[in-house]
């Protein structure tokens, strides 16, 4: 029986499985990670504008260019998955006006780049490339180039992400003295890996016998060394670059090194490549064709992580590696994952019993949350507020952007008070009349989303799809009378809370319910004597998310 029900095909009203198509070669375990969930076409020379709106995913390496005049054409295109670390290659603001998710694999190369590193750093302190290339011209000299040992020099790194870091575990098997300048890391980071941390880069520049590169490329790393930080540099320091070569200006560098005020380079990348400048003429220059990524290993596990996360888009789970969303370290994500539901339900809720068009939204992360990245739970609770909303799809990339188009203001704070609760949600959304609020946490095991309080109440009631919402005198009989005309309706109650307020001698009701009501069950509930209002909300982010 087995066999048989294995052959049967598919029902005709089974929804078509989603379509990605690899561009670029990937390795073959994440061709077929991609096989066994979707329809996958591997095709690297067809018309790509012809064929791009028929595809949900896209997979590029570098040489594919992912324009904006490609994406109108990409109707369906839910997540472009980028097959390396950088995503040069695609239109980025054109990717997020139209909610497409733009993923990299930036871990994939981190050991590769780290080894390549290493190789530079031992063939420019022992001269290796330029005796290698005289004794295979039959030269025998020794005395020529003597070098350095590594042992007792101190190595500076400029830059203390991923990559540096494994850097400077090498170094220190090396017995190298390694310092290292990164704002954007906690010092914890330094002590945990045996690094000294300088306040500067001009500080690192002065303390380095050889200097490696590991920072970001942006608009304010661009050119950072330059010919003032090589000027104040220790004398004869040694420079490294594995990393991008837009942050050297390599005329600086080329005087530095013809004056000896630099002793020597290993560069792997170009400001321009293929590169075919003057550096190439120095003897004391030692280059590399961009490889700092090029080892089989790499390739490989830039295929498999790029494929996991255009499967993690296309099923709706959290994308880890998008680029155009905001990005948080493992441990707060480990630690927000749980709050991302919630955000949203919270996000949908406010703005719902606001009244539909708020012109701010106040979100505040209270407790333990305080002191973790909560930038994407702000991005979740704009995409529960706008989901079905807008007549553009929504979601985690573009949520942000329609905010800023619509003209909402969004405000985050954070505090680390919170006596009831271990951490807490709250989002208040200002509209025409007066401000609503409404705030939540998780509860159990597994950390269900939980409202704890709503329109002024302090309540607790789980979250759900549906959720009704009834204001009311607070007398006796009520709750009995609510049930009644929903039970007659034939509309089950999930679960429900009951909370007053004695200064206005009324309470509020909140139920999660299986199925809608009626329009003309919630006027009689409305019209009903001792009820003062009662509104139907409908939270699909938490079951989406």
């Amino acid at each position: 029986m087995t066999e048989v029900a294995a052959t049967l095909p598919p029902r005709a009203d089974a929804p078509a499985p989603p379509r990605v198509l690899v561009r670029e070669r990937i390795a073959d375990a994440g061709i077929e990670l991609l096989r066994s969930r979707f329809d996958v076409d591997v095709d690297f020379d067809s018309d790509l504008e012809e064929r791009i709106g028929d595809y949900d995913a896209l997979i590029v390496r570098s040489a594919t260019q992912v324009t904006r005049e490609l994406l109108e054409r990409a109707d369906r295109l839910k997540v472009i998955g980028r097959a390396g670390v950088g995503v040069d290659n695609v239109d980025l603001d054109a990717a997020s006006e139209r909610g497409i998710i733009v993923a990299n694999a930036p871990q994939s190369t981190v050991v590769s780049a780290a080894e390549h590193t290493l190789g530079l750093l031992l063939a420019l302190s022992r001269n290796i490339p330029q005796a290698h290339a005289q004794l295979k011209q039959g030269k025998w000299e020794r005395a020529r180039f003597a070098g350095l040992e590594l042992a007792g020099k101190t190595l500076g790194l400029a830059g203390f992400g991923r990559i540096g870091q494994q850097v400077a575990r090498r170094a220190n098997g090396l017995e190298m003295r390694v310092v290292a300048h990164d704002p954007y890391v906690a010092p914890s980071r330094f002590r945990d890996l045996g690094v000294e941390q300088a306040a500067s880069l001009e500080e690192l520049l002065v303390l380095s016998d050889f200097l490696s590169l590991h920072m970001t490329l942006t608009p304010d790393t661009r050119g950072a060394i330059g010919r003032a930080q090589l000027e104040g540099a220790k004398e004869g320091l040694r420079l490294v670059n594995v990393a991008r070569g837009e942050l050297v200006d390599e005329d600086a560098l080329l005087e530095a090194l013809r004056s000896g005020r630099v002793a020597g380079a290993a560069l792997d990348v170009f400001s321009v490549e293929p590169y075919s400048g003057p550096l190439l003429e120095l003897e004391n220059v030692i280059v590399t064709p961009h490889l700092g990524a090029s080892t089989a290993e790499a390739q490989d596990r830039a295929g498999v992580i790029v494929a996991e996360q255009v499967a993690a888009a296309l099923e709706g789970g959290l994308v880890t590696n998008a680029v155009n969303m905001p990005a948080v370290s493992a441990e707060d994500l480990e630690h927000l994952r749980a709050f991302l539901p919630l955000a949203a339900a919270l996000g949908a809720l406010a703005v719902e019993l606001a009244g539909g068009s708020p012109a701010r939204l106040e979100l505040t992360y209270g407790g333990a949350l305080a002191e973790r990245d909560t930038r994407l739970l702000t991005v979740a609770a704009l995409n529960g507020a706008f989901k079905g909303r807008v007549e553009q799809p929504v979601n985690y990339v573009n949520a942000p952007l329609v905010a800023r188009e619509r003209g909402l203001e969004v405000h985050e704070t954070s505090t680390t008070e919170s006596p009831d609760y271990t951490s807490v949600v709250s989002v208040t959304a200002h509209g025409d009349g007066e401000p609503v609020s409404v705030a939540g946490t998780t509860i159990g095991r597994e950390q269900r989303p939980q409202l704890v309080r709503a329109l002024g109440y302090e309540i607790e009631v789980e979250l759900d799809r549906l959720m009704l919402f009834a204001v009311n005198d607070d007398t006796p009989g009520m709750i009995g009378r609510l049930g009644l005309l929903l039970g007659e309706a034939g509309v089950n109650i999930a679960n429900m809370a009951v909370s007053r307020n004695r200064r206005e001698a009324r309470a509020l009701m909140a139920l999660s319910i299986d199925s809608s009501p009626s329009d003309e069950v919630l006027e009689r509930l409305r019209e009903e004597p001792g009820f003062v209002d009662a509104r139907l909300v409908v939270l699909p982010s938490v079951v989406d998310g």
